[in-house]
């Protein structure tokens, strides 16, 4: 069969604008900073394999829940990936936090969100809780993090999020180079609940970008904790490594 030379042309324009694009905005990979080959989205297939997994979905008595014994009475506590400083989980938790890549952070909810969904331990969820920022702060940065993972969850599981019931209602510095002590002090009673009929009965799953000392989750569980018959779980994109 005959194609015509325009027909030929709009056949190749799709792949004919992505060299170009290339060309002069070339794609990399936010985990190790190679140029991405044809084919590969987002991460590079090398970074795909190696990226640490914890493993941890399917233990209830993992290291991370044994964060919050005694604490806040989590049903299920996982994190996907393990992060250290340098690391390849790092640059993607960085480039989503500070460089504006969405599509880094959606990434890695999708992958949670794989991870999980067939799981026993996250079965019967009923809503994505992203934690929230201060809206001061989600100006700042123009989106929240934990609301573009909660996205990547969202994809995968076909559980919807819930955005604004929790809510931040007092603006923080950052944890950052903080203790777990004064981790905890800063965040303890910055949250807030909207509607507290809305998480009665149900089971949520509260999500957030990383896991370190546990703080800012903890004090999210236990604002949360005083719905009636309510149930939290925690699943983060990744945590510190031991």
């Amino acid at each position: 069969m005959y194609i015509s030379l325009h027909q030929r042309l709009e056949t190749m324009k799709p792949n004919f604008l992505h060299h170009i694009i290339n060309l002069f905005y070339p794609q990399v990979c936010p985990a190790c900073g190679n140029l991405l080959m044809n084919g590969e989205e987002t991460i590079c297939m090398t970074c795909r394999y190696l990226l640490p997994k914890t493993m941890y979905e399917r233990e209830p008595d993992n290291p991370l829940a044994q964060m919050f014994w005694g604490q806040v009475d989590f049903q299920a506590v996982t994190a996907e990936f393990f992060f250290s400083k340098t690391g390849k989980v790092q640059h993607l938790l960085h480039q989503l936090k500070y460089q504006g890549n969405k599509d880094a952070g959606f990434f890695l909810g999708q992958q949670l969100g794989d991870t999980i969904r067939d799981v026993y331990l996250f079965q019967g969820i009923d809503y994505l809780v992203p934690i929230p920022l201060h809206p001061k702060k989600e100006y700042m940065r123009g989106y929240n993090q934990s609301f573009v993972i909660a996205q990547g969850v969202e994809e995968k599981m076909k559980i919807p999020i819930v955005k604004d019931c929790l809510y931040r209602k007092v603006f923080t510095s950052t944890q950052t180079k903080k203790s777990r002590e004064e981790r905890w002090h800063n965040v303890k009673d910055i949250f807030d609940v909207a509607d507290d009929e809305k998480f009665r009965n149900k089971h949520i799953l509260l999500i957030d970008d990383v896991l370190t000392t546990g703080a800012t989750l903890m004090a999210a569980g236990r604002t949360l904790m005083r719905i009636p018959d309510v149930k939290i779980s925690v699943a983060t994109a990744a945590c510190a490594a031991g």
